[in-house]
Protein backbone atom coordinates (compact mmCIF):
# COMPACT_ATOMS: atom_id res chain seq x y z
CA UNK A 1 0.00 0.00 0.00
CA UNK A 2 1.31 3.66 -1.18
CA UNK A 3 -0.12 5.23 2.09
CA UNK A 4 -0.33 2.55 4.20
CA UNK A 5 1.80 4.40 7.42
CA UNK A 6 -0.14 7.48 6.62
CA UNK A 7 -3.03 5.22 7.51
CA UNK A 8 -1.71 4.40 10.32
CA UNK A 9 -0.74 7.52 11.66
CA UNK A 10 -3.76 9.52 11.12
CA UNK A 11 -6.57 7.36 11.89
CA UNK A 12 -6.81 8.08 15.67
CA UNK A 13 -6.61 12.04 14.22
CA UNK A 14 -9.56 10.78 12.01
CA UNK A 15 -11.23 9.90 15.34
CA UNK A 16 -10.63 12.78 17.32
CA UNK A 17 -12.68 15.24 14.23
CA UNK A 18 -15.49 12.85 14.52
CA UNK A 19 -15.35 13.10 18.15
CA UNK A 20 -15.82 17.03 17.54
CA UNK A 21 -18.71 16.26 15.96
CA UNK A 22 -21.06 14.30 18.68
CA UNK A 23 -23.19 15.50 21.81
CA UNK A 24 -21.17 16.16 24.52
CA UNK A 25 -24.11 15.00 26.57
CA UNK A 26 -24.34 11.49 24.38
CA UNK A 27 -21.11 9.90 26.67
CA UNK A 28 -21.72 6.36 25.68
CA UNK A 29 -21.25 7.14 21.87
CA UNK A 30 -18.35 9.07 22.52
CA UNK A 31 -16.88 5.98 24.63
CA UNK A 32 -17.89 3.45 21.72
CA UNK A 33 -16.19 5.51 18.92
CA UNK A 34 -13.24 6.45 20.58
CA UNK A 35 -12.73 2.87 21.53
CA UNK A 36 -13.48 1.57 17.80
CA UNK A 37 -10.82 3.96 16.72
CA UNK A 38 -8.63 2.81 19.03
CA UNK A 39 -9.11 -0.88 17.93
CA UNK A 40 -9.37 -0.24 14.23
CA UNK A 41 -5.75 2.04 14.81
CA UNK A 42 -4.24 -1.26 16.30
CA UNK A 43 -5.91 -3.70 14.12
CA UNK A 44 -4.68 -1.91 10.68
CA UNK A 45 -0.74 -1.51 12.43
CA UNK A 46 -0.63 -5.29 12.88
CA UNK A 47 0.08 -5.93 9.16
CA UNK A 48 3.24 -4.37 9.49
CA UNK A 49 4.01 -7.45 11.69
CA UNK A 50 3.92 -9.53 8.57
CA UNK A 51 4.88 -6.97 5.71
CA UNK A 52 8.38 -5.73 7.29
CA UNK A 53 10.91 -7.49 5.43
CA UNK A 54 13.76 -8.67 8.81
CA UNK A 55 16.43 -9.22 5.69
CA UNK A 56 16.45 -5.71 4.09
CA UNK A 57 18.72 -2.97 5.56
CA UNK A 58 16.70 -0.34 4.02
CA UNK A 59 13.48 1.11 5.46
CA UNK A 60 10.26 0.36 4.13
CA UNK A 61 6.88 1.58 3.52
CA UNK A 62 8.45 4.58 2.27
CA UNK A 63 6.39 7.40 1.45
CA UNK A 64 7.58 11.08 0.48
CA UNK A 65 6.20 14.14 -0.71
CA UNK A 66 6.84 17.84 -0.63
CA UNK A 67 5.79 19.63 2.72
CA UNK A 68 7.68 23.29 2.91
CA UNK A 69 10.23 23.04 -0.41
CA UNK A 70 11.18 26.35 0.67
CA UNK A 71 13.24 24.93 3.80
CA UNK A 72 13.84 21.62 2.26
CA UNK A 73 11.17 19.86 4.66
CA UNK A 74 9.25 16.78 3.37
CA UNK A 75 6.51 14.56 4.24
CA UNK A 76 8.79 11.83 4.66
CA UNK A 77 7.79 8.81 6.82
CA UNK A 78 9.23 4.99 6.73
CA UNK A 79 10.11 2.41 9.15
CA UNK A 80 12.49 0.07 10.22
CA UNK A 81 12.32 -3.14 12.83
CA UNK A 82 13.27 -0.15 15.76
CA UNK A 83 10.15 1.43 14.23
CA UNK A 84 8.06 -1.22 13.48
CA UNK A 85 8.03 -2.41 17.43
CA UNK A 86 7.27 0.45 18.62
CA UNK A 87 4.53 1.79 16.52
CA UNK A 88 3.05 -1.50 17.35
CA UNK A 89 3.26 -0.78 21.18
CA UNK A 90 2.16 2.51 20.50
CA UNK A 91 -1.39 1.36 18.73
CA UNK A 92 -1.63 -1.57 21.10
CA UNK A 93 -0.87 0.86 24.01
CA UNK A 94 -3.11 3.60 23.11
CA UNK A 95 -6.17 0.78 22.50
CA UNK A 96 -5.48 -0.65 26.00
CA UNK A 97 -5.29 2.90 27.81
CA UNK A 98 -8.75 4.04 25.79
CA UNK A 99 -10.50 1.32 27.08
CA UNK A 100 -9.26 1.29 30.88
CA UNK A 101 -10.49 4.77 30.69
CA UNK A 102 -14.25 3.55 30.34
CA UNK A 103 -15.70 4.17 33.46
CA UNK A 104 -12.57 6.08 35.11
CA UNK A 105 -13.38 9.04 33.45
CA UNK A 106 -16.94 10.84 34.18
CA UNK A 107 -16.06 14.60 33.86
CA UNK A 108 -15.45 16.13 30.04
CA UNK A 109 -15.15 12.88 28.05
CA UNK A 110 -15.64 14.34 24.87
CA UNK A 111 -12.39 16.47 25.18
CA UNK A 112 -10.64 13.78 27.25
CA UNK A 113 -10.84 10.89 24.43
CA UNK A 114 -10.10 13.54 21.61
CA UNK A 115 -7.03 14.12 23.62
CA UNK A 116 -6.12 10.76 23.73
CA UNK A 117 -6.15 9.94 20.59
CA UNK A 118 -4.55 13.12 19.34
CA UNK A 119 -1.86 12.38 21.41
CA UNK A 120 -1.83 8.84 19.58
CA UNK A 121 -1.02 10.89 16.01
CA UNK A 122 2.03 12.37 17.73
CA UNK A 123 3.52 9.29 19.37
CA UNK A 124 2.98 7.58 16.01
CA UNK A 125 4.53 10.21 13.94
CA UNK A 126 7.04 10.86 16.06
CA UNK A 127 8.56 7.22 15.44
CA UNK A 128 7.27 7.25 11.72
CA UNK A 129 9.42 10.09 10.39
CA UNK A 130 12.43 10.35 8.48
CA UNK A 131 12.33 14.07 8.10
CA UNK A 132 13.84 16.21 10.69
CA UNK A 133 11.42 18.50 10.83
CA UNK A 134 8.51 16.61 10.65
CA UNK A 135 9.72 14.45 13.57
CA UNK A 136 10.40 17.62 15.56
CA UNK A 137 6.49 18.42 14.74
CA UNK A 138 5.48 15.76 15.74
CA UNK A 139 7.80 15.47 19.35
CA UNK A 140 6.01 19.08 19.95
CA UNK A 141 2.27 17.65 19.32
CA UNK A 142 2.76 15.52 21.92
CA UNK A 143 3.39 17.93 24.77
CA UNK A 144 -0.09 19.46 23.96
CA UNK A 145 -2.46 17.07 24.99
CA UNK A 146 -0.21 15.03 27.51
CA UNK A 147 -0.43 18.18 29.83
CA UNK A 148 -4.41 18.84 29.22
CA UNK A 149 -4.53 15.06 30.46
CA UNK A 150 -2.86 15.59 33.38
CA UNK A 151 -4.04 19.24 34.15
CA UNK A 152 -7.73 18.79 33.63
CA UNK A 153 -8.02 14.79 34.66
CA UNK A 154 -5.35 14.42 37.10
CA UNK A 155 -5.62 13.79 40.94
CA UNK A 156 -4.81 17.19 43.97
CA UNK A 157 -1.14 18.24 42.34
CA UNK A 158 -2.39 18.25 38.93
CA UNK A 159 -1.53 21.75 37.81
CA UNK A 160 2.07 21.32 39.56
CA UNK A 161 2.39 18.33 37.54
CA UNK A 162 1.69 18.88 34.37
CA UNK A 163 3.38 22.55 34.38
CA UNK A 164 6.33 20.65 35.79
CA UNK A 165 6.56 18.09 32.87
CA UNK A 166 5.69 20.92 29.70
CA UNK A 167 8.80 23.16 31.16
CA UNK A 168 10.70 20.32 31.42
CA UNK A 169 10.26 19.14 28.27
CA UNK A 170 9.74 22.22 26.51
CA UNK A 171 13.27 23.27 27.17
CA UNK A 172 14.56 20.12 26.05
CA UNK A 173 12.94 20.69 22.70
CA UNK A 174 14.57 24.02 22.20
CA UNK A 175 17.47 23.15 22.83
CA UNK A 176 17.16 19.95 20.77
CA UNK A 177 16.10 22.41 18.37
CA UNK A 178 19.51 24.06 17.68
CA UNK A 179 21.11 20.99 17.13
CA UNK A 180 18.72 20.04 14.16
CA UNK A 181 19.24 23.54 13.02
CA UNK A 182 23.15 22.92 13.46
CA UNK A 183 23.24 19.95 11.67
CA UNK A 184 21.20 21.23 8.96
CA UNK A 185 23.02 24.31 7.58
CA UNK A 186 26.25 21.71 8.16
CA UNK A 187 24.71 19.34 6.13
CA UNK A 188 23.62 22.84 2.92
CA UNK A 189 27.64 23.41 3.55
CA UNK A 190 28.79 19.80 2.74
CA UNK A 191 26.34 18.87 0.12
CA UNK A 192 25.34 22.26 -1.36
CA UNK A 193 21.58 21.07 -0.31
CA UNK A 194 18.82 22.38 2.34
CA UNK A 195 17.00 19.53 3.45
CA UNK A 196 16.16 17.76 6.95
CA UNK A 197 16.59 14.10 5.74
CA UNK A 198 17.42 11.97 8.33
CA UNK A 199 18.59 9.46 6.12
CA UNK A 200 20.86 11.89 4.22
CA UNK A 201 22.24 12.85 7.60
CA UNK A 202 22.95 9.28 8.30
CA UNK A 203 25.61 9.44 5.91
CA UNK A 204 26.50 12.85 6.92
CA UNK A 205 30.57 12.98 7.99
CA UNK A 206 30.10 15.56 11.09
CA UNK A 207 33.77 17.13 12.52
CA UNK A 208 33.94 16.45 15.94
CA UNK A 209 33.64 20.09 16.84
CA UNK A 210 30.23 19.97 15.90
CA UNK A 211 29.38 16.64 16.80
CA UNK A 212 30.18 17.09 20.70
CA UNK A 213 27.50 20.22 21.22
CA UNK A 214 25.17 19.11 19.01
CA UNK A 215 25.14 15.62 21.21
CA UNK A 216 24.85 17.64 24.42
CA UNK A 217 21.84 19.68 22.79
CA UNK A 218 20.04 15.93 21.70
CA UNK A 219 21.00 14.79 24.93
CA UNK A 220 19.09 16.91 27.11
CA UNK A 221 15.99 16.88 24.65
CA UNK A 222 16.07 12.90 24.75
CA UNK A 223 17.55 12.60 28.11
CA UNK A 224 14.30 14.42 29.56
CA UNK A 225 12.61 12.20 27.89
CA UNK A 226 13.98 9.36 29.39
CA UNK A 227 13.93 10.75 31.76
CA UNK A 228 17.57 10.03 32.94
CA UNK A 229 18.76 11.30 35.82
CA UNK A 230 19.13 14.27 37.39
CA UNK A 231 16.47 15.38 34.86
CA UNK A 232 13.98 12.57 36.05
CA UNK A 233 12.04 14.64 38.85
CA UNK A 234 9.31 15.61 36.51
CA UNK A 235 8.56 12.00 36.13
CA UNK A 236 7.39 11.18 39.75
CA UNK A 237 4.76 14.02 40.05
CA UNK A 238 3.95 13.50 35.99
CA UNK A 239 2.94 9.74 37.08
CA UNK A 240 1.27 10.39 40.43
CA UNK A 241 -1.12 12.57 39.42
CA UNK A 242 -1.84 11.92 35.82
CA UNK A 243 -5.07 9.34 34.83
CA UNK A 244 -4.52 5.76 34.51
CA UNK A 245 -4.94 6.09 30.59
CA UNK A 246 -2.00 8.68 31.20
CA UNK A 247 0.53 7.37 33.38
CA UNK A 248 0.26 3.80 31.22
CA UNK A 249 0.43 5.53 27.68
CA UNK A 250 3.63 8.04 29.62
CA UNK A 251 5.31 5.10 30.76
CA UNK A 252 4.69 2.50 27.96
CA UNK A 253 5.48 4.92 24.61
CA UNK A 254 6.08 8.32 25.79
CA UNK A 255 9.16 7.87 27.87
CA UNK A 256 10.46 5.61 24.83
CA UNK A 257 10.64 8.67 22.78
CA UNK A 258 13.48 9.40 24.42
CA UNK A 259 15.97 6.49 23.94
CA UNK A 260 14.15 6.30 20.29
CA UNK A 261 15.66 9.55 20.06
CA UNK A 262 19.52 8.60 20.88
CA UNK A 263 19.02 5.15 18.59
CA UNK A 264 17.43 6.95 15.73
CA UNK A 265 19.75 10.03 15.76
CA UNK A 266 22.60 10.81 18.17
CA UNK A 267 24.36 7.14 17.58
CA UNK A 268 24.36 7.14 14.00
CA UNK A 269 24.81 11.03 13.21
CA UNK A 270 26.85 11.65 16.23
CA UNK A 271 28.98 8.61 16.62
CA UNK A 272 32.49 10.17 18.02
CA UNK A 273 30.22 12.43 20.07
CA UNK A 274 28.61 9.46 21.67
CA UNK A 275 31.55 7.51 22.12
CA UNK A 276 33.10 10.17 23.88
CA UNK A 277 30.56 10.99 26.05
CA UNK A 278 30.19 7.11 27.50
CA UNK A 279 31.48 7.85 30.74
CA UNK A 280 29.34 10.59 31.42
CA UNK A 281 26.01 8.19 30.03
CA UNK A 282 27.45 5.40 32.40
CA UNK A 283 27.41 7.19 35.28
CA UNK A 284 24.02 8.95 35.04
CA UNK A 285 22.88 5.67 33.97
CA UNK A 286 24.60 3.58 36.86
CA UNK A 287 22.89 6.43 39.47
CA UNK A 288 20.00 6.24 37.89
CA UNK A 289 19.64 2.44 38.21
CA UNK A 290 20.25 2.32 42.08
CA UNK A 291 19.01 5.51 42.63
CA UNK A 292 15.79 4.86 40.93
CA UNK A 293 14.98 1.22 42.58
CA UNK A 294 16.14 2.51 46.51
CA UNK A 295 13.99 5.35 46.10
CA UNK A 296 10.93 3.19 45.05
CA UNK A 297 11.67 1.24 47.76
CA UNK A 298 11.24 3.66 50.00
CA UNK A 299 7.91 4.70 48.85
CA UNK A 300 4.31 4.51 50.75
CA UNK A 301 2.02 5.81 47.06
CA UNK A 302 1.58 2.84 45.03
CA UNK A 303 1.23 4.45 42.32
CA UNK A 304 4.72 6.56 43.05
CA UNK A 305 6.92 3.39 43.37
CA UNK A 306 5.72 2.24 39.59
CA UNK A 307 7.05 5.61 38.75
CA UNK A 308 10.42 5.53 40.46
CA UNK A 309 11.36 1.63 39.35
CA UNK A 310 10.68 3.49 35.39
CA UNK A 311 13.85 5.74 36.53
CA UNK A 312 15.69 2.41 37.45
CA UNK A 313 13.94 -0.09 34.01
CA UNK A 314 15.42 2.99 31.93
CA UNK A 315 18.59 3.64 33.09
CA UNK A 316 19.27 -0.21 32.46
CA UNK A 317 18.11 0.34 29.24
CA UNK A 318 20.41 3.68 28.56
CA UNK A 319 23.49 1.47 30.04
CA UNK A 320 22.50 -1.32 27.61
CA UNK A 321 22.41 1.44 24.32
CA UNK A 322 25.55 2.96 25.42
CA UNK A 323 27.92 -0.38 25.58
CA UNK A 324 28.22 0.35 22.59
CA UNK A 325 28.00 -2.97 21.11
CA UNK A 326 25.18 -5.16 18.94
CA UNK A 327 24.31 -7.02 22.04
CA UNK A 328 23.84 -4.32 24.12
CA UNK A 329 21.94 -2.18 21.91
CA UNK A 330 19.80 -5.13 21.41
CA UNK A 331 19.03 -6.22 24.55
CA UNK A 332 18.38 -1.98 25.11
CA UNK A 333 15.15 -2.29 22.30
CA UNK A 334 13.96 -5.31 24.16
CA UNK A 335 13.59 -3.93 26.99
CA UNK A 336 12.14 -0.50 26.23
CA UNK A 337 9.45 -3.15 24.72
CA UNK A 338 9.26 -5.09 27.72
CA UNK A 339 8.77 -1.65 30.13
CA UNK A 340 5.95 -0.73 27.94
CA UNK A 341 4.60 -3.87 28.60
CA UNK A 342 5.05 -4.44 32.35
CA UNK A 343 4.88 -1.16 33.34
CA UNK A 344 2.22 -0.36 31.86
CA UNK A 345 0.57 -2.95 33.54
CA UNK A 346 1.23 -1.84 36.85
CA UNK A 347 -0.24 1.36 36.39
CA UNK A 348 -3.50 -0.64 34.98
CA UNK A 349 -3.61 -2.33 38.07
CA UNK A 350 -2.85 0.76 40.44
CA UNK A 351 -5.53 2.53 38.25
CA UNK A 352 -7.85 -0.36 39.40
CA UNK A 353 -8.04 -0.37 42.79
CA UNK A 354 -7.61 3.26 42.68
CA UNK A 355 -10.76 3.84 40.99
CA UNK A 356 -12.89 1.22 43.68
CA UNK A 357 -10.90 2.97 46.62
CA UNK A 358 -9.59 6.38 46.34
CA UNK A 359 -6.11 6.10 47.90
CA UNK A 360 -2.91 4.86 46.52
CA UNK A 361 -1.08 4.41 49.86
CA UNK A 362 0.37 1.05 50.15
CA UNK A 363 -0.67 0.69 53.74
CA UNK A 364 -4.62 0.73 53.32
CA UNK A 365 -4.12 -2.56 51.40
CA UNK A 366 -3.01 -6.17 52.28
CA UNK A 367 -4.83 -9.49 51.88
CA UNK A 368 -6.53 -8.63 48.62
CA UNK A 369 -5.75 -12.00 46.84
CA UNK A 370 -8.29 -13.46 49.05
CA UNK A 371 -11.19 -10.70 47.70
CA UNK A 372 -9.92 -10.03 44.47
CA UNK A 373 -7.94 -13.68 43.52
CA UNK A 374 -7.95 -13.14 39.47
CA UNK A 375 -6.37 -9.31 39.75
CA UNK A 376 -4.16 -10.70 42.63
CA UNK A 377 -3.23 -13.78 39.85
CA UNK A 378 -2.42 -10.64 36.76
CA UNK A 379 -0.55 -8.84 39.43
CA UNK A 380 1.72 -11.45 40.30
CA UNK A 381 2.32 -12.42 36.19
CA UNK A 382 3.56 -8.43 36.08
CA UNK A 383 5.47 -8.57 38.61
CA UNK A 384 7.42 -11.18 37.31
CA UNK A 385 8.00 -9.83 34.68
CA UNK A 386 8.71 -6.60 35.88
CA UNK A 387 11.52 -8.48 37.73
CA UNK A 388 12.45 -10.43 34.67
CA UNK A 389 11.65 -14.27 35.59
CA UNK A 390 13.00 -16.53 32.99
CA UNK A 391 10.08 -17.61 30.91
CA UNK A 392 8.40 -13.68 30.92
CA UNK A 393 9.47 -10.92 28.83
CA UNK A 394 11.64 -8.92 31.36
CA UNK A 395 14.49 -12.05 31.36
CA UNK A 396 15.06 -11.65 27.87
CA UNK A 397 15.94 -8.28 28.00
CA UNK A 398 18.01 -7.84 31.02
CA UNK A 399 19.89 -10.81 30.14
CA UNK A 400 20.61 -9.06 26.69
CA UNK A 401 21.64 -6.01 28.42
CA UNK A 402 24.35 -7.43 31.13
CA UNK A 403 26.10 -9.33 28.40
CA UNK A 404 26.39 -6.69 26.50
CA UNK A 405 27.23 -4.45 29.22
CA UNK A 406 29.66 -6.94 30.60
CA UNK A 407 31.91 -7.25 27.34
CA UNK A 408 32.08 -3.74 27.86
CA UNK A 409 32.85 -3.43 31.41
CA UNK A 410 32.28 -5.52 34.37
CA UNK A 411 31.96 -2.74 36.50
CA UNK A 412 29.47 -1.59 34.75
CA UNK A 413 27.79 -5.08 35.18
CA UNK A 414 27.95 -4.93 38.83
CA UNK A 415 25.97 -1.93 38.72
CA UNK A 416 23.21 -3.13 36.42
CA UNK A 417 23.35 -6.58 38.60
CA UNK A 418 22.26 -4.68 41.80
CA UNK A 419 19.45 -3.05 39.88
CA UNK A 420 18.31 -6.12 38.92
CA UNK A 421 18.45 -7.42 42.30
CA UNK A 422 16.53 -3.95 44.18
CA UNK A 423 14.24 -4.15 41.65
CA UNK A 424 13.04 -7.54 42.92
CA UNK A 425 13.00 -6.40 46.29
CA UNK A 426 10.65 -3.75 45.76
CA UNK A 427 8.20 -5.29 43.64
CA UNK A 428 8.29 -8.28 46.15
CA UNK A 429 7.55 -5.68 48.71
CA UNK A 430 5.14 -4.02 46.80
CA UNK A 431 3.04 -7.94 46.50
CA UNK A 432 3.47 -8.87 49.52
CA UNK A 433 2.41 -5.65 51.26
CA UNK A 434 -0.64 -5.54 49.21
CA UNK A 435 -1.93 -9.18 48.20
CA UNK A 436 -0.62 -11.40 51.03
CA UNK A 437 -1.84 -11.00 54.82
CA UNK A 438 -5.80 -10.58 56.78
CA UNK A 439 -7.63 -8.13 55.37
CA UNK A 440 -7.78 -5.92 57.85
CA UNK A 441 -8.97 -2.83 56.32
CA UNK A 442 -13.60 -3.14 56.28
CA UNK A 443 -13.33 -0.90 53.16
CA UNK A 444 -11.31 -3.71 51.38
CA UNK A 445 -13.69 -6.75 52.22
CA UNK A 446 -16.14 -6.25 49.30
CA UNK A 447 -14.17 -4.88 46.91
CA UNK A 448 -14.78 -6.32 43.10
CA UNK A 449 -12.92 -8.67 41.16
CA UNK A 450 -11.52 -7.88 37.85
CA UNK A 451 -14.75 -7.29 34.93
CA UNK A 452 -14.35 -8.85 31.61
CA UNK A 453 -13.78 -5.27 30.49
CA UNK A 454 -10.43 -4.74 32.87
CA UNK A 455 -9.05 -8.25 31.94
CA UNK A 456 -9.02 -7.54 28.76
CA UNK A 457 -6.56 -4.60 28.96
CA UNK A 458 -4.66 -7.10 30.37
CA UNK A 459 -4.98 -10.49 27.90
CA UNK A 460 -2.54 -9.05 25.77
CA UNK A 461 -0.05 -8.10 27.67
CA UNK A 462 0.10 -11.01 29.36
CA UNK A 463 0.12 -12.84 26.42
CA UNK A 464 3.30 -10.64 25.09
CA UNK A 465 4.49 -11.37 28.45
CA UNK A 466 4.80 -14.97 27.85
CA UNK A 467 5.34 -14.73 24.03
CA UNK A 468 8.68 -12.95 24.48
CA UNK A 469 9.86 -14.69 27.07
CA UNK A 470 9.69 -18.03 25.97
CA UNK A 471 10.47 -17.11 22.23
CA UNK A 472 12.01 -13.80 21.85
CA UNK A 473 13.19 -14.63 18.46
CA UNK A 474 10.69 -13.18 15.64
CA UNK A 475 11.33 -10.05 18.07
CA UNK A 476 15.17 -10.14 17.95
CA UNK A 477 15.17 -10.75 13.77
CA UNK A 478 13.59 -7.48 13.38
CA UNK A 479 15.86 -5.64 15.28
CA UNK A 480 18.96 -7.22 13.47
CA UNK A 481 19.42 -5.11 10.54
CA UNK A 482 18.59 -1.88 12.71
CA UNK A 483 21.18 -2.51 15.06
CA UNK A 484 23.47 -3.72 12.29
CA UNK A 485 22.83 -0.72 10.99
CA UNK A 486 23.84 1.85 14.38
CA UNK A 487 26.80 -0.27 14.51
CA UNK A 488 27.40 -0.06 11.31
CA UNK A 489 27.88 3.53 11.53
CA UNK A 490 29.49 4.01 14.77
CA UNK A 491 32.57 1.20 13.49
CA UNK A 492 32.82 2.77 10.34
CA UNK A 493 33.60 6.19 11.60
CA UNK A 494 35.93 4.77 13.88
CA UNK A 495 37.88 2.73 11.34
CA UNK A 496 38.05 6.23 9.34
CA UNK A 497 39.29 7.86 12.04
CA UNK A 498 41.86 5.22 12.33
CA UNK A 499 42.86 5.72 8.58
CA UNK A 500 43.02 9.46 9.52
CA UNK A 501 45.67 8.93 11.65
CA UNK A 502 47.97 6.53 9.82
CA UNK A 503 47.52 3.67 11.61
CA UNK A 504 45.40 1.38 9.90
CA UNK A 505 41.81 1.06 10.17
CA UNK A 506 40.79 -2.12 12.49
CA UNK A 507 39.30 -5.28 11.24
CA UNK A 508 35.80 -6.37 11.49
CA UNK A 509 36.94 -8.88 13.92
CA UNK A 510 38.24 -6.35 16.17
CA UNK A 511 35.56 -4.58 15.77
CA UNK A 512 32.97 -7.50 16.33
CA UNK A 513 35.51 -8.77 19.60
CA UNK A 514 36.04 -5.35 21.25
CA UNK A 515 33.85 -2.31 22.31
CA UNK A 516 34.54 1.21 20.50
CA UNK A 517 35.95 2.54 23.88
CA UNK A 518 38.53 -0.30 23.78
CA UNK A 519 39.29 0.87 20.42
CA UNK A 520 39.03 5.12 20.95
CA UNK A 521 41.71 4.20 24.02
CA UNK A 522 44.37 2.85 21.96
CA UNK A 523 44.20 5.25 19.07
CA UNK A 524 47.44 7.03 18.30
CA UNK A 525 45.32 10.47 17.46
CA UNK A 526 41.42 11.44 17.96
CA UNK A 527 38.72 11.97 15.74
CA UNK A 528 40.12 15.23 14.41
CA UNK A 529 43.82 13.76 14.06
CA UNK A 530 44.91 15.07 16.81
CA UNK A 531 47.80 13.31 18.55
CA UNK A 532 46.87 11.38 22.53
CA UNK A 533 49.48 12.34 25.12
CA UNK A 534 51.33 9.08 25.04
CA UNK A 535 50.60 6.41 28.01
CA UNK A 536 52.86 6.30 30.81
Amino acid sequence: MNHYLSLILFEPLVGALVLLLVNKRNEDAIRWIANVTALVGFVISMPLWFWYNPSSADFQLVERAPWIPSVGAEYFLGVDGLSVLLILLTTMMGSIAVLSSWTAITDRVKEFYIFLLVLQTGMLGAFMSLDFLLFFLFWEVMLVPMYFLIGIWGSDRRLYSAIKFFLYTLVGSVVMLLGILALYFHNHTVTGVYSFDVTQYHKLAVPFNLQWWVFLAFFLGFAIKVPMFPFHTWLPDAHTDAPTAGSVILAAVLLKMGTYGFLRFSLPILPDASRHFVPMIVVLSVIGIVYGALVALAQKDWKRLVAYSSVSHMAMVMLGMFALNPVGITGSIVQQLNHGISTGALFLIVGIVYERRHTREISEYGGLSKVMPVYAAVFLIMTMSSIGLPTLNGFIGEFLILQGVFVASKAWAAFAASGVVLGAAYMLYLYQRTMFGKVENPKNERLTDLSNREFATFAPLIVLAVWIGLYPAPFLRRLETSVQHIMTRVDSQYAQAYADCGAGAPTAAQIAANPAAKFMASMPCDANGNPLPEKK
